[in-house]
């Protein structure tokens, strides 16, 4: 693995020699980009060191002396990592700017593009921020989503970027076997919505980030993907043929049509259980004294069990989204819905699940073993996922 790793100046600059070391450690060969405001943060010096190259800094002059011959230098590299990616950074990647050696370079390079975010929340929050990283998703950048916690300014939230481990490893997967090349796979995501009227509805708080990131994860892999999503604010990955619906009913006939050409289903959408027995054609107001409303509902499709029960039937990955006893809550699921396999997750834990860039999960066998996947972002976790279907499909 050839890899940039273009460093740009905000706080998080310092953490880069960890990135440096953990990148080395997964087998990569490393060279090195700061812009001149990443020099205030961390020591071309230190990074040299850990990496065993010189370290560009200037855009101008003798490459073996802090120039770049950018030309060379991308026919060298497979991947640009930048981490951190400031706005200032995603700007000029958005628009074409080459003002500095690492902008430069980025207009050079022909491979993959990863991009790491980091900065105050509202400024990751600003509109032009938002833009300029769905602009580059457009493009095929892999921008991931920051992690959230206390920032370096004292506030707390999201902007900061993920830890060097978690890079590297996410690095690593870049450069896995197509080990799901033919693979025909279904991925469910998102929530449903069952109406009351033309103005209410009943659902839940999935985003549909999981089950997204499956989908892109299974795509880069190889496979043949296939995603059918409930009402979310997410983009299309790319090369993805998408399904979007609203309700559970919609949901159950879209998968059904999709089912005889898939060899594996991962449901990660979070399906209405039920949904109400009469739908109003107009707004329900308040009476004049009334102090209750009495709502009655009936179940709706049961996907998974319906797919589970079909003989013979594609190898089935279920997720059971817990509030407390978790894992005997999802093994008991395991059995009665006919899994293959189950991912549990806790969404009483903020922060993780529902709305969270990030997830923890167990995933748990047939036969009774279980695999804990520790807290990272969710495109980490969809291909250790990933990697656990490989395996027991042999």
């Amino acid at each position: 693995m050839h890899i940039v790793l273009g460093v740009s100046g905000g706080i998080a600059a310092y953490k880069a020699p960890d990135v440096v070391r953990r990148l080395r450690d997964v087998g990569a060969d490393v060279r090195v980009i700061l812009t001149p405001n990443a020099a205030r943060f961390v020591s071309p010096l230190s990074l040299a060191a850990v990496s065993g190259h010189g370290v560009i800094v200037e855009q101008w002059g003798d490459s073996g002396h802090g120039g770049v011959d950018h030309i060379h230098l991308a026919r060298w590299a497979d991947l640009l990592l930048i981490a951190p990616a400031t706005a200032n950074i995603l700007a000029k990647l958005a628009v074409g700017i080459a003002d500095d050696a690492l902008s430069t370079y980025a207009l050079a390079h022909r491979g993959a593009i990863v991009v790491a975010p980091a900065m105050n929340t509202s400024m990751l929050q600003h509109y032009t921020v938002q833009m300029n990283m769905a602009f580059l998703r457009d493009r095929g950048v892999i921008v991931l989503d920051p992690d959230s916690g206390l920032l370096a300014c004292g506030d707390e939230g999201s902007g900061r970027m993920p830890d060097p481990p978690v890079l590297a490893e996410f690095v690593k997967q870049q450069f896995a076997a197509l080990d799901l090349e033919g693979k025909a796979i279904l991925v469910t995501a998102g929530p449903t919505r069952e109406p009351i009227d033309p103005v209410r509805y009943i659902s839940n708080r999935s985003s549909g980030k999981m089950g997204y990131a499956i989908a892109e994860a299974a795509r880069r892999r190889g496979a043949k993907v296939t995603l059918v999503s409930g009402p979310t604010a997410i983009p299309a990955p790319a090369g993805v043929a998408i399904t979007r619906v609203t309700t559970a009913a919609e949901m159950h006939a879209a998968v059904m049509e999709a089912l005889p050409a898939q060899q594996i289903v991962i449901k990660a959408a979070a399906v209405a259980d039920f949904t109400p027995v009469s739908v109003s054609t107009q707004k329900i107001k308040k009476q004049a004294g009334e102090e209750e409303k009495t709502l009655t509902l009936k179940k709706t499709p049961d996907i998974l069990a319906e797919i589970g029960a079909r003989s013979p039937r594609p190898f089935v990955v279920a997720f059971a989204a817990e509030t407390d006893s978790v894992e005997a809550s999802a093994r008991e699921k395991l059995v009665r819905k006919n899994a293959d396999l189950i991912v549990a997750n806790d969404v009483s834990d903020p922060s993780i699940g529902f709305d969270s860039d990030q997830n923890a999960v167990t995933v748990i066998a047939r036969d009774g073993s279980s695999t804990n996947i520790e807290r990272a972002p969710k495109i980490v976790v969809a291909n250790r996922i990933l990697d656990l279907i490989v395996q027991r499909l042999g």
